[in-house]
């Protein structure tokens, strides 16, 4: 009789043990990359900024908001694709937060000029902001509460909100610009102030 018993009491144990595990599953693991795509005037600027944000693995200059498959550099600057010049961010949401890095966003450009980041203009740079999900979408409407109560810029907001779609790469020659090309007037003048405004702002946040 014991060795029976003993196999009922072992398996009542197991069935404890599965009731136990099903009532109380473990947690979801962390993500541990995610993306956002965003834009601001020119892609060079925003790549260069987030290329040195901690916690980001990857930024591209690209194209994204338009219906126009596979656009070239030409077509977009034409504004007739309703492409906006974009970067894409993967990031560590473990290392950096999708708020700091929006925080970061509506503090190095201009987010209530239409269709214009300074001397940049044309549809192709207006601020827009691409939403993968429900909670993306609060976050960056939330970023912009945020930013319009800091008072950082004068005149209402004007960063459009849509749903992502597609993101196209820009070409080979657009990527790491800011890093290859620091010396060139534009890189001097119009990039390297923002990168600038990061570095202070949010020196926390730097490589």
């Amino acid at each position: 009789m014991l060795p029976m018993l003993r196999e009922m009491l072992a398996a009542g144990l197991l069935l404890m043990v599965a009731a136990v595990q099903a009532a109380d599953p473990a947690p979801a693991a962390a993500p541990k990359s995610e993306t956002l795509t965003l834009g601001g005037g020119c892609f060079w600027c925003l790549e260069a900024v987030f290329d040195e944000v901690k916690g980001v693995t990857q930024a591209e200059s690209g194209y994204a908001g338009g219906k126009l498959a596979n656009p070239s550099y030409e077509q977009v600057s034409s504004g007739t694709t309703g492409h906006a010049e974009v970067v894409q961010i993967t990031f560590d949401p473990q290392v950096v937060s999708r708020d700091t890095l929006l925080d970061i966003y509506f503090t190095i450009h201009d987010p209530t000029t239409l269709n214009r980041q300074g001397n940049d203009a044309g549809e192709q740079y207006r601020s827009i902001a691409f939403y993968r999900d429900d909670a993306q979408k609060a976050a960056i409407e939330a970023a912009i509460r945020r930013t319009a109560d800091s008072h950082e810029w004068d005149g209402a907001i004007v960063t459009q909100v849509q749903p992502f779609t597609q993101f196209y790469k820009a070409e080979n020659y657009h990527q790491e610009y800011y890093k290859l090309h620091g010396s060139e007037p534009y890189c001097s003048l119009v990039i390297g102030p923002k990168v600038a405004k990061f570095r202070k702002k949010f020196h926390a946040q730097l490589k």
